[in-house]
């Protein structure tokens, strides 16, 4: 297929593809992209390349449906914010995590860092890109805030 007969194609073809694309999925210009790339691609002669074409767009257009819904799906189900922590009925944990997300970034960056990735304070600053004595406050003033927050004692040792 030469470049002009694609643009032709092209010109009488997809807005129709699309349309008929736009049934089942939310992109049908993506859909419909690819099929005439399929079409560019393919050596084979077709038969009939118009139904060969709505045929391709059919397939790829109920694909990416299930697709969307799919990711949809599963968004919906995490569109709770992520805490890090595993489910839990334990009230603590609900109030440490409201906690920790009710820091500034940086400070909790830091002591997600430290604390569950388990990071030296050299780790950090080279990870945040900041300097050990800024690690070691942002950690300092992020325990001391969720400290307060939570009403935990400051250790004796």
């Amino acid at each position: 297929m030469t470049p002009p007969q694609l643009t032709d194609w092209i010109d009488t073809h997809a807005a129709a593809l699309k349309l008929f694309a736009r049934q089942h999925c939310g992109d049908p210009e993506s859909v419909v992209q690819d099929a005439f790339c399929k079409l560019v691609q393919s050596r084979a002669p077709k038969l009939d390349p118009v139904a060969w074409l709505y045929r391709v767009v059919r397939n790829g257009a109920i694909d990416a449906g299930k697709a969307e819904r799919r990711r949809k799906k599963r968004e919906t189900k995490r569109a709770k914010p992520e805490s890090g922590f595993e489910e839990t009925a334990d009230a603590d944990a609900d109030e440490a995590i409201l906690a920790l997300q009710s820091l500034p970034a940086d400070q909790r960056e830091v002591i997600v860092l430290r604390i569950w990735s388990g990071l030296k304070l050299e780790q950090i600053a080279t990870a945040c890109e900041c300097s050990i004595s800024s690690v070691h406050r942002r950690y300092e003033a992020g325990l001391q805030s969720l400290r307060e927050r939570l009403g935990a004692p400051w250790p004796t040792t």
